[in-house]
């Protein structure tokens, strides 16, 4: 299975950058390739609603880090999707990447693909997901994707707390089942 890991986080060392490393090192020793974009880290411009790309019909009109991601995207089998909790949903530089989405429209919505979530959160209240809960429904609703796994760690604000929790090996088995 060809898999592609979105990051969101701007730590390099954090929660969600343990997440998504022991979910690749499961995925790559279940035999599955994957490549990991870090959004943070990239020069991603947000979608401005132009229409110039007419879906993935014509180019977008910005050349940046997107176009790279964009070609993983239409060979992808699985998108990971890993980030920390934001206000509630994603972090900001991962909802940029999602929303030029839209850019290959014509080659995400109904393409035969599965997702994944893994979120981590510092706070443990019940309903601290319930925002990134719904915006995963309805976007993979949206491309037609099918649910894999979705990890929410809570209680977590560093990567010792994390480190002493299930939720790194959980991240582990998640790809290993696919």
């Amino acid at each position: 299975m060809n898999i592609v890991v979105l990051t969101g986080s701007a730590h390099k060392h954090g929660t969600s950058a343990l997440l998504a490393d022991k979910f690749i090192e499961g995925a790559e020793s279940a035999g599955h390739a994957v490549t990991r974009f870090d959004t943070a880290f990239m020069k991603i411009h947000h979608c401005i609603g132009c229409n110039h790309c007419a879906n993935g019909d014509n180019e977008c009109v910005f050349k940046d880090d997107m176009l790279t991601i964009y070609e993983a995207l239409k060979k992808a089998d699985l998108v990971a999707f890993v980030t920390p909790l934001y206000y509630h949903t994603l972090s900001a530089s991962l909802k940029a990447a999602v929303d030029r989405f839209f850019g290959i429209n014509n080659f995400l919505c109904g393409a035969n693909k599965k997702s994944t979530l893994l979120v981590t959160a510092g706070d443990a209240k019940d309903w601290n997901f319930d925002g990134i809960k719904a915006w995963y429904k309805t976007d993979m609703r949206y491309l037609e994707w099918d649910d894999a796994g979705q990890i929410y760690s809570d209680g977590c604000y560093t990567p010792d707390d994390m480190a002493a929790t299930d939720y790194p090996a959980k991240a582990y088995e998640l790809d290993k089942e696919l």
